[in-house]
């Protein structure tokens, strides 16, 4: 065994590629923390993984082996495909070729950490930013101090108990922003081997990514940010953000998309970066960061002039931004401060694209339909006023996946208070009433999470919420139609004419359209050609992309920019 080499595991074989930021984040911490540091990227090698691991591991015996669950599932209620059996049949191949301990992390991971650590399995797991923990771990594991000291490490007992390790601080537990690290950049690089390789994700994927602030200090009803994250805005110095920026840029990853719960929350320190771009893009002409084209996700508010001015000279190409809703009796209670008031009013909306189009940037308007309260005046409503915004792109979502502690799972648990059905309440691959019971009422943590994805017998029934209040298909036969009559009536409510610019939720056998992100074969495409930047950038050309022939396999593909992204 080596007692210095830590390996990190990507066992996302989803496609297009995303970058895994979390394994550049491990290795610079454990790398500052004097290891040796591989990853073991499976993404890019998807149809052999299997020899792929055994290969590494035939040659390497780490010390600790560390695994990113960036989702556990697509989260797309139409869908609702399951990643979890593959990352399980993963870990179990490592732990056949090595005796090491595996520790697991991740914001999909942390959605659902003890659950995950009972059925992968494994040694150990980390809820939320692992910068600190994991290399603590790591330290434990090569002096022999017992693990049971690390503080915030879960650890598997066996038989199904798993218990967390508890914070010095209660507050560190629930905000963990002192768990980030804010003072130095992620070292980020290409085309070195067993690292990640940006360019390569550059390329297949369209895009890079970049994380200015970790956490999230707002309540909104159906997120897992502040509790899988966060509670607290743990804020990088803006110049460490951008020496990162202009790490990448240099290698050639000129978009970079922010991953940030949401980029203009704490718009002071949002500003402080965009200034830093500025000002070094002005005080170098060679600096890499004139190629740079951010696209960025936001609320509604704050959004001024002067923040539309500075995306705009810091090169940003594209706004996606998330109001959700337009009617206040569905967004009250919902889309909500720590305190519990709302933060942004519909009349904000209008003033992010007016103010994007006026600096020359893309926008892209998301709604969330069918949560508490929607009926269908209020859907109705919310397509009229989304579409008659001067918007790039409009796009819908159809009901919402519920997690164990988004406060909207919560509050399902309870309830339902695991005796009765909660209206709304649905998975596709129910086979009986979904009964879930409230924290207190449950046996354990695991128990409690494991509802949220598994039913009774043990097979995936991830769960979903869709307001009763809609109209339903008729569901007698497979729990999955009950979103047609409301899929229908969305279809019908945006002209034909407009069709090019809206993104449509779907199930098969409607439509062709798919706006779902994983192996979706428009995003394929994309890749397939070499364009790049937010893949929402492209839509309104999806069906002469669609048409456009693909090189032979062993042409490199060329970089075929849409007209829109031009700055």
């Amino acid at each position: 065994m080596n007692d210095r080499l830590i390996t990190l595991v990507n066992p996302n074989l989803v496609h297009p590629p995303i970058t895994p930021y979390s394994l550049d984040i491990l290795t610079t911490s454990l790398e500052a923390a004097g290891f040796e540091v591989e990853v073991l990227d499976l993404t890019l090698v998807r149809d052999h993984w299997q020899t792929t691991v055994a290969a590494y591991f035939e040659q390497r015996q780490p010390l600790l082996v560390g695994v990113t669950v960036r989702n556990t599932d697509t989260i797309y209620p139409q869908e609702q495909r399951v990643f979890l059996d593959s990352h399980r049949d993963i870990i179990r191949e490592i732990q056949h070729c090595c005796a090491a301990p595996i520790v697991a992390g991740g914001v999909g991971f942390s959605s659902m950490p003890f659950a995950l650590v009972d059925y992968f399995d494994i040694d150990f797991g980390v809820k939320g930013p692992g910068d600190v923990t994991v290399v603590e771990l790591a330290r434990a594991l090569a002096t022999g101090t017992p693990t049971a000291r690390v503080p915030g490490l879960i650890i598997n007992d066996g038989d199904g108990e798993v218990h967390q390790v508890p914070h010095a601080d209660a507050l560190v537990s629930i905000g963990r922003a002192a768990l980030v690290n804010r003072t130095t950049p992620y070292t980020r690089r290409s085309s070195t081997p067993y690292k990640v390789d940006n360019l390569a994700y550059y390329r297949h994927g369209g895009l890079g990514n970049i994380l200015t602030k970790n956490g999230c200090t707002y309540a909104c009803t159906h997120c897992v940010e502040p509790d899988a994250k966060g509670a607290q805005f743990a804020r990088r110095a803006a110049t460490v953000v951008v020496d990162e920026m202009e790490m990448l840029t240099a290698q050639g990853v000129h978009d970079l998309h922010t991953t940030d719960s949401e980029f203009n929350l704490s718009i002071s320190h949002s500003k402080d970066v965009l200034r830093e771009i500025i000002r070094r893009k002005n005080s170098d002409a060679s600096s890499p960061l004139h190629k740079l084209r951010l696209w960025i996700y936001i609320q509604p508010a704050p959004f001024d002039e002067e923040y539309a001015q500075l995306l705009a000279a810091a090169g940003c190409a594209g706004v996606n931004v998330a109001p959700d809703h337009v009617r206040d009796e569905v967004l009250d209670g919902w889309k909500i401060s720590a305190k519990g008031t709302r933060f942004y009013a519909s009349g904000d909306i209008r003033t992010v694209c007016s103010l994007a189009k006026k600096y020359g940037m893309l926008t892209m308007v998301e709604a969330l339909l069918a949560m508490p309260g929607e009926t269908e005046s209020t859907m109705h409503d919310c397509v009229d006023e989304l579409m008659a915004l001067d918007a790039t792109v409009v796009g819908f979502t159809l009901g919402i996946r519920a997690f164990p502690y988004s406060p909207l799972g919560i509050k399902l648990a309870a309830r339902s208070g695991g005796i009765r059905p909660v209206p709304g309440v649905q998975s596709n691959t129910a086979t009986e009433p979904i009964l879930l019971k409230p924290a207190d009422q449950c046996r354990s943590t695991v128990e409690y999470e494991r509802q949220f994805m598994f039913d009774p017998q043990g097979n995936f029934r991830p769960i979903y919420f869709f307001s009763p209040e809609l109209p339903e298909g008729d569901h007698s036969s497979h729990p999955g139609d009950r979103w047609l009559t409301s899929l229908e009536l969305l279809w019908k409510w945006v002209p034909e004419q407009d069709r090019p610019r809206v993104m449509l939720p779907t199930v098969a056998g409607l439509t062709p359209e798919d706006n779902n992100y994983a192996d979706n074969p428009f995003l394929l495409r994309l890749t397939q050609l070499g364009y790049k930047g937010a893949f929402w950038s492209h839509w309104r050309e999806r069906d002469e992309i669609m048409r456009t022939e693909l090189a032979p396999p062993t042409a490199v593909p060329s970089h075929r920019p849409s007209p829109r992204l031009a700055i």
